[in-house]
């Protein structure tokens, strides 16, 4: 596959400084990517690398000059990772109360194949309104990386940093490139 190209949205958890392992995954196989971050995850990631590797801009809000359309670029997968806690149960009830979520919410409604790489605690993943949003965002055709098939579960409590260097980036590329019409 040529000349696709991965949307990749970073939220703040401990492996966002890792994305380039994404990034860099995708060109091997001549993707073209671009990145969104949500607001807190802009002090996880490296900026300037990101943008040198993506060869655009990190996007993390709307767009401040009136007058100058810019639009998301055409995607054939987004790839949500590392998604938190907070963001998987936004997704899943459809908030768009920054960028990247508003990003999250066209894609997915524009039937773009979707990809989200969670981290979370064992405590956080115990309750039942994230149990509730993993369902319902399966329920809606998107594939949430988690569980024994994948080999990726939720972490102990204070665990996260022990996890950060497993974190299935390459997984998360290969479901994306499975779905990706």
């Amino acid at each position: 596959m040529t000349g696709r190209h991965l949307q990749i949205v970073v939220c703040a958890a401990g492996p966002a400084p890792d994305v380039t392992t994404l990034i860099n995954t995708a060109h091997q196989r001549s993707w073209t990517t671009a990145v969104t971050a949500t607001p807190h995850a802009m002090d996880f990631i490296d900026i300037p690398a990101i943008e040198k590797l993506t060869g655009a801009p990190v996007r993390s809000d709307y767009q401040k000059s009136p007058g100058i359309r810019r639009s998301l670029p055409a995607a054939d997968a987004l790839v949500i990772a590392p998604a938190t806690y907070n963001s998987i149960n936004k997704i899943a009830l459809g908030l768009a109360d920054n960028y990247a979520m508003t990003t999250i919410a066209e894609l997915i409604g524009r039937h773009i194949p979707t990809v989200i790489v969670p981290f979370v605690n064992t405590a956080l993943a115990t309750r039942l309104p994230y149990r509730r949003a993993v369902t319902s965002l399966r329920d809606e055709g998107i594939h949430v990386v988690l569980g024994p098939e994948h080999g990726w579960e939720p972490h102990p409590p204070g665990g996260g940093n022990d996890r950060r260097s497993d974190f299935p980036w390459t997984t998360a590329f290969e479901v994306a490139t499975r779905h990706a019409v």
